[in-house]
């Protein structure tokens, strides 16, 4: 009996072996639907870094991710009998060609996907906490510092807080909500969604029809600069203009092209041949939409700010201490926990009705925790029953949910929600989502090439096809060039954490299996040397992608 087969019979013993097939591409839009309120994480800090520019950023970014969306929607139909996403169907591609770059993929995928638990949890805190107390009030104030990062980048510090407690407790209840299984997580994503998408879609519509988006928010289209006594200014177009531009398309791709997790679901769709590509195209006309709209309506209500404190310099004209806007460029829009206050003023109310939005907001953030987590853990269960990672992470309970890798994301995140600066762990963990996304582009053209007969229950126009494999470079020369404008060791350390897969996977592959794949994985992935329809017709090119793609981060960041 073949996988598929299997999990459709009644052989509940077979079931409780695997993950379940509960969902049509309806449940896993609205698990994927979470990725619309990504907008929340960086929104403050790409708009207080770029400036008037900001809303073309987001315009760019969700455009890029969305004609990605179609080599995605190719790569999944050909493995409907697998979990955890894009990463797993891209590693089949470049398994033949490297051992090692396939676990890879998988590795900087849920790398990049696992601290929206942590960041959302802590962004969440920060929109109650916010709500509740003054600023100034001890509740907010309170910490204990565990220990000093500054090595990594200048005042990161691991503490705990009153943000982290709350956060804490906000993923421990998304984590009892999955623990339940696809199906229970799809219904509760549903009643979250449509509360939660209700304020993101009024925040977007209603300043357009009131016509509260002046002109002057938005133009001179100029990128932010600062003069020599450290007040803001209109850039020019040159290198630092360019810079902070890839920086803000380097950041928002974490939020644009999330909706990708739509297909993390395809082992566990009723009918994996219409819902796959169904899933990932109505996921991305939702995020067209939001990620259009929203940042529009804020920098139209916002503006860049005016100035509150002026910079203080020394006797050599240095700046100590830097100047205090409000605005876009106020200190709690760029750390994100002023959002929710901004995005409620917007649609005015009064008091309570400020209050029942940030409620809703909160829920926003609570669903896009449950997208990471269900999209997430998948990864690592499929990437552990692949033999990528290792085998304590294969297990599922008793409703198909993976609660192993469940718990190793929970424990994961609960040390980053430690960390003093969201904003660095977001930009750090995009490096190897940036990553993730390259392979797994070029992995489409790879997939033609070697498996040109196989059955396609969506093929991508060529031309999308080899767009998408085009964005891959771009997404890298972003990366290259802007990484570092979220803090000097971001690229650096992104880098290394991508790297670690490597020990990784010499313990499961070398020492737990012995050098030999699972023979499930064997003949899924189709490594059999003498297996008809399957060649590496691919020869040399896979390698010559990589080396390009070595070469463009290179020459990008050396600029």
């Amino acid at each position: 009996m073949d996988a598929i087969t299997a999990d459709l019979a009644d052989d509940v013993v077979a079931q409780n072996a695997t993950l379940h097939r509960k969902i049509d591409w309806k449940g896993a839009f609205w698990v994927a639907s979470g990725v619309p309120a990504l907008v929340l994480f960086s929104i403050g800090a790409i708009a207080a870094t770029v400036g008037k520019p900001s809303w073309i950023v987001w315009m760019l970014s969700i455009g890029f991710g969305f004609i990605q969306a179609f080599t995605y929607a190719e790569i999944a139909g050909l493995f409907p009998h697998k979990s955890g996403g894009a990463s797993v169907y891209g590693a089949i591609a470049w398994v033949k060609y490297s051992k090692f770059i396939a676990p890879v993929s998988v590795w900087c995928n849920w790398f990049a996907w696992s601290p929206v638990l942590a960041i959302g949890s802590g962004l969440a805190a920060g929109y109650m906490l916010n709500a509740l107390f003054a600023p100034d009030a001890v509740i907010n104030t309170w910490q204990i510092t565990l220990l000093d990062l500054g090595a990594i980048k200048d005042g990161l510090v691991l503490r705990i807080n009153a943000t982290f407690i709350l956060g804490a407790a906000v993923l421990l209840t998304v984590f009892a909500i999955q623990h339940g299984g696809i199906l229970r997580s799809a219904k509760a994503t549903l009643v979250l969604g449509i509360t939660a998408l209700i304020p993101l879609m009024l925040i977007g519509l209603v300043p357009i029809f009131t016509g509260d988006i002046p002109q002057a928010h938005f133009f001179p289209f100029a990128p932010l600069a600062y003069d020599p006594a450290g007040n803001v200014i209109d850039g020019v177009w040159g290198i630092e203009g360019w810079k902070l531009m890839a920086g803000g398309l380097f950041i928002a791709a974490w939020s644009t092209y999330g909706f990708e997790t739509a297909v993390c679901y395809t082992r566990e769709f009723k009918n994996p041949k219409t819902d796959t590509f169904k899933a990932i195209f109505y996921s991305g006309l939702l995020c067209i939409a939001v990620f259009t709209l929203v940042p529009i309506a804020f920098q139209g209500h916002l503006g860049l700010g005016h100035l509150v404190t002026p910079a203080v310099t020394d006797a050599a004209g240095k700046v100590t201490t830097p100047a205090v806007y409000n605005g876009m460029l106020a200190p709690d829009i760029y750390s994100g926990m002023g959002v929710a206050a901004v995005l409620s003023n917007m649609l005015g109310g009064g008091k309570f009705i400020g209050g029942v939005l940030v409620v809703m907001l909160v829920l926003a953030l609570m669903l896009s925790i449950m997208t990471s987590m269900a999209g997430s853990s998948r990864t690592l269960y499929q990437a552990s029953v692949d033999g990528w990672l290792p085998k304590y992470l294969s297990h599922v309970n008793e409703h198909g949910a993976p609660t192993r890798a469940m718990w190793t994301d929970l424990c994961f995140n609960l040390i980053l929600l430690l960390m003093s600066d969201y904003v660095f762990v977001l930009a750090a963990s995009n490096v190897g989502y940036i990553i993730f996304n390259f392979l797994n582009l070029n992995s489409g053209w790879i997939h033609r090439m070697d498996r040109p007969n196989w059955d396609r229950p969506y093929k991508a126009p060529t031309l999308l096809l080899l767009s998408g494999a085009l964005l891959g470079y771009v997404n890298l020369s972003m990366m290259g060039l802007g990484a570092d404008v979220w803090g000097a060791g971001t690229l650096k350390t992104g880098l290394i954490f991508a790297s670690l897969i490597v020990p990784v996977f010499i313990y499961r592959h070398f020492v737990q299996d012995k050098g030999v794949f699972p023979k499930a994985m064997l003949e899924d992935m189709h490594l059999a040397s003498n297996e008809t329809g399957v060649t590496n017709r691919a020869g040399i090119l896979p390698y010559v992608a990589l080396g390009a793609g070595v070469l463009v981060v290179y020459f990008f960041h050396s600029l």
